[in-house]
């Protein structure tokens, strides 16, 4: 079985920025297609951005994602990381990461990912 766990989330001011951390445990293995998504208070849960298990590739929702979100990895710490730049307070939300054991590349439909960590909170505040 493979954990994830989210860290990094809080209160931030509008302007500010952040880094979520996904750190994964439990099944020893080759790193992960990871990815990252958000669900906002009644509205669908969406996709933010993936990186390959490489680490040599990334893909985002679209261009206003990529100018302020950016997605990293370290795989010898198992952890994929999601900065946030210049955070408005519509970036409210619950932050998840999600892994999918089969390396799919590239990757952005939530269907397709395997293990989901529990979220992490990311409220900003005008």
């Amino acid at each position: 079985q493979v954990q994830l766990v989210e860290s990094g989330g809080g209160l931030v001011q509008a302007g500010g920025s952040l880094s979520l951390a996904c750190v994964r445990s439990g099944r020893a293995g080759s790193p992960y297609t990871t990815g990252w998504f958000r669900q906002a208070p009644g509205k669908e849960r969406e996709f933010i951005a993936s990186i390959k298990w490489s680490g040599d590739s990334t893909y985002y929702a679209d261009d206003s994602m990529k100018g302020r979100f950016a997605i990293s990895r370290d795989n010898n710490k198992n952890a994929v990381y999601l900065r946030i730049n210049s955070l408005k307070p519509e970036d409210t939300a619950v932050y998840y990461c999600a892994a999918d054991v089969r390396r799919l590349w590239p990757l952005f439909e939530p269907t397709f990912f395997d293990y989901w960590g529990q979220g992490t909170q990311v409220t900003v505040s005008s």
